[in-house]
């Protein structure tokens, strides 16, 4: 009996071959899966590290906030940002073709001052990225006790897949959109990630034809026109003047301590560079290209000549290479992360051996490593005081185009010592009065100064 269920196809139906093309889809089908396996592993991963930096400012705000005893409306209206802008720029390329991008300016709290923060040129860039790092730049100012808010923003392109007119384009197009939302007395733009003194030129240029010669509504510029001496170094030396004051409470001094730096590019190149002249030992440090090591101190000059000559860490006669998954967990007295947030977690907390840690980069140590190594004992500077020396000489540039009068060198350090030294003892104060670390002394200082002032002009009008 015939059974259609059973029936065997013919012979030349099982056996006919596939057709080439089909394995050429298949293997382009496998890499597009692969590619954008790839891409959104990238995407997860910076967007679990942006939500760990946001989750950490919101729980430092709100310990702060329950250590000063804020009323509940006061505390949410200080995380409500001022503004948030979104914008469109539509550029030509240099092929003749239009592209658009996203531009974002997050304007966090004006109540001390004119808003401050950088602009970024990143990939990743997103609202609730850049809403997190004005919050954040609205205590730090306060910390630094300058009359600033916090701001910030960026657009979401990839700076190195534009060509400098590209770039310029961008910039100038961005700067017409959101000209009438920044200025001298408003919001004051810096350079951040993907941006550079060449983009606060375009940005001033642009500004200025709206609203006539505005020096100041940028800072970060190039010197000739109208950019600071020292804000090259400012951030790394602000992290050493951060240092001395720590040490200054346990009656030491640079010289004679042992340092591991992570990273080594602006920040950590000033911060070496200042400690070797101060004495102090660089026993190991790490940048992209790899990790080395001395235990009897690295020769910092002769590093940066030959980084500066090879583009890597390399090769370099004066130190051996070391694993840099090591390095965090090396032996010494002093640990300072410059490069990325997240680096100290719940994996290598309690290996750390180092008895202080100057956090120079920001979001270094996340909220579970704070835990482990605070019980471990080991002395945390936290990086809204100890990076802030950048900022700092931001606002001394501020100040020079305000008054048309420019500093020296001498002046400028000299100013950004003072306001580091004194910002530590306010801090310091801080701690006593509430019983609390660095950390937590750091941001109920910051909430305090930006609440008293919110109270004082009135915020319920």
């Amino acid at each position: 009996m015939y059974c259609p269920m059973h029936s065997v196809p013919s012979k030349s139906y099982i056996y006919s071959p596939i057709h080439p093309s089909f394995f050429i889809l298949l293997d382009i089908f496998i890499s597009l899966l692969f590619s954008l396996t790839l891409h959104f592993s990238r995407c997860y991963i910076a967007s679990l590290s942006t939500m760990n930096a946001l989750a950490a400012t919101n729980r430092n705000f709100q310990r702060a906030a329950r250590i000063l005893g804020l009323d509940f409306k006061l505390e949410k209206s200080l995380l409500i940002p001022f503004r948030e802008i979104k914008v469109e720029c539509t550029i030509p390329k240099d092929d003749g073709s239009l592209v658009s991008y996203v531009g974002f300016r997050i304007q966090h709290d004006n109540a001390r001052g004119p808003m401050k923060g950088g602009i970024r040129y990143h990939p990743e860039v997103d609202p609730d990225e850049v809403n997190a790092l004005a919050q954040l730049m609205t205590w730090k100012t306060a910390v630094a006790n300058i009359p600033y808010g916090g701001a910030k923003g960026g657009i979401g392109c990839n700076p190195r897949d534009l060509s400098i007119n590209e770039l310029e384009r961008l910039t100038r197009v961005f700067t017409q959109k959101i000209h009438d939302l920044i200025g001298v007395q408003r919001d004051v733009p810096a350079p951040d990630m993907g941006t550079n003194s060449q983009t606060m030129a375009w940005i001033l240029d642009e500004y200025s034809k709206f609203h006539g010669h505005s020096p100041a509504v940028v800072t970060g510029k190039p010197i000739a026109l109208g950019g600071s001496l020292g804000r090259e170094a400012a951030t790394g030396l602000g992290v050493i003047f951060a240092t001395e004051a720590l040490f200054a409470e346990y009656g030491k001094s640079i010289a004679g301590h042992t340092f591991v730096i992570q990273g080594f590019g602006n920040v950590g190149t000033w911060a070496a560079k200042s400690i070797y002249e101060r004495g102090g030992k660089v026993i190991a440090l790490s940048d992209i290209s790899g990790a080395i090591k001395n235990p009897n101190g690295i020769d910092i000059p002769a590093l940066i000549k030959h980084r500066d000559n090879n583009g890597t860490l390399k090769d370099f006669s004066g130190a051996d290479a070391m694993d840099p998954n090591e390095l965090l967990v090396h032996e010494c007295d002093v640990l300072m992360p410059c490069a990325l947030g997240g680096v100290l977690n719940k994996d290598n907390a309690a290996d750390v051996k180092a008895k202080f840690i100057i956090e120079a980069a920001n979001h270094p140590t996340d909220p579970d490593a704070d835990e482990i190594l605070s019980k471990k004992g080991v002395i945390i500077l936290p990086d809204i005081y100890a990076n802030a020396g950048g900022v700092t000489v931001s606002y001394f540039e501020w100040v020079q185009n305000i008054q048309g009068f420019m500093w020296d060198e001498e002046k400028v350090n000299g100013e950004l010592k003072k306001y580091m030294t004194n910002a530590f003892q306010d801090i310091k104060k801080m701690c006593k009065t509430h019983n609390c670390d660095l950390r937590m002394g750091a941001f109920s200082l910051g909430l305090n100064r930006v609440a008293h002032a919110t109270l004082l002009r009135g915020w319920e009008a």
